[in-house]
Formats: structure tokens, sequence, C-alpha cells
């Protein structure tokens, strides 16, 4: 018995795909901010699988597809997750000399959003964790692309979400807790869910200020003249 290419598995065209995201893509690009706080109600299986649909349509090196997805929903396993992640976050923080909320940098507008997640991660509707199947220096950055991907299909469907990272103190118990083989690695923790706050257009440096022509130390004028414009 025949088997049917990866790439032709999926019925799914790029324009049914893009008739369920109501949000176009412009819209979706210049709005795309970090979402860490969520409303409770869950996300349905026909959402789920088109941003994980839309998250492999990712380019990969050599097309490779070395990712995987592993979707948690269930409550008791996100509350079993909820102390690993807080403690993956404090563990990063002390590594900066933060060991405690009075010692956030003053006027920090991130933090004290990325501390609230750690908080509270029970209420989180929704978690993919971005794997990829192999380790190595090559197998990361072969599936970072797709996490792009995915939020901005979630954004497409006005789901939010954020890219979160963990951290070696917790990861043999995140592999065990989640069944994860130890020759992968997690690359990404993605908490997802319909935002408690409304998206937005989101704060970036100037056009000028981060694009050289030639170059490193060489202006781009025609990104100075963007941003002034803007």
């Amino acid at each position: 018995m025949s088997s049917t290419p990866a790439d032709e598995r999926s019925p799914t065209s790029p324009e049914s795909a893009a008739a369920r995201m109501p949000v176009p893509l412009g819209e979706a690009l210049y709005t795309l901010r970090a979402i860490r706080r969520f409303r409770p109600e869950p996300l349905p299986d026909e959402a789920l699988r088109t941003i994980l649909e839309a998250a492999t349509r990712a380019p990969s090196c050599g097309n490779s597809q070395g990712w995987r997805f592993v979707v948690v929903r269930d409550r008791a396993r996100i509350e079993a997750f909820a102390p690993l992640y807080r403690e993956a976050w404090w563990a990063k923080r002390r590594e900066v000399g933060i060991h405690s909320v009075e010692d956030f940098p003053a006027g920090h507008r991130v933090m004290p959003h990325a501390h609230d997640l750690a908080e509270h991660f029970t209420e989180v509707p929704a978690l993919v964790l971005l794997c990829a199947t192999e380790r190595g220096p090559d197998a990361e950055p072969c599936v970072v692309p797709a996490a792009q991907h995915l939020l901005l299909a979630a954004r497409g469907l006005g789901i939010g979400g954020t890219i979160t990272t963990l951290h070696p103190v917790v990861e043999e118990r995140v592999h065990d807790l989640f069944g994860v083989p130890p020759g992968a690695q997690i690359v990404y923790c993605i908490p997802l869910g319909y935002p408690a706050t409304p998206f937005g257009a989101v704060r970036r440096r100037p056009l000028g200020e981060v694009v050289a022509e030639e170059r490193w130390d060489a202006p781009a004028r025609w990104a100075e003249d963007a941003a002034r414009s803007s």
C-alpha cells in the first residue's frame, strides 16, 4: 500500500485557511503583541488545528520539519506544570541578580507581566510545547520559524500567546511530565488563549535605528525616512 507524501496529507488549501482567519495579515503583523493574561474559555479543537497547521507551514532547514508540538489542555497536567514553570522563571531571574519582585528594574514594562504569568500559569487555557525532535546546534534554529507562524495564525483567530523558555533546572521533570524523549528538546513553551485585554499596536524602536545598508555602520536613509513618516 503506497504512502502519501508528507506535504500532501493535509487537504487544507491556502484559500480555505485564510477564510478561517478573519484578521488580515497586515493587521495581525502590526498588532501581534505578547499576551500573558487570558479569559478562561477553552480553545476549540478546530482553532488549534488551524493554528498548528499554519505552524507546520513554516520554513525549516532543508525542509527537515524536525518539530513536534505537544498541545496541553488537561487542567491537572497544566496545574502540575505550573510550579515547574514558576521555578524556571525565577531561576532565570536569579541568574541576573533578581531574587524578588523588589529587585525588578524600575520602569521595566515587561517583567511584571511576565511575573504575573509565572504566578498564575494554572489559569492558562492551553499550552503548546514547541519541540525539536533532535538535539544539537542546528536542531533548535530549524524549528524557531514555526513559533512565529503559530502566533500569527492564533492572532488571525483572535487568540493570543507569547514565546517563553524554560530552564535546565526543570528540564528533566518537564520531559517526564509530558513524555518528551531525552533525544528531543523543548525549544519554546507557548501559552495560548483568548486575551483578557485587547490586542493593539506594538511599540518598537524606529526603523532607522535597527537597519543598515551594505555595512553595519552605514545608515539606510530610506529606513530613516520611513521612521519619520510613520
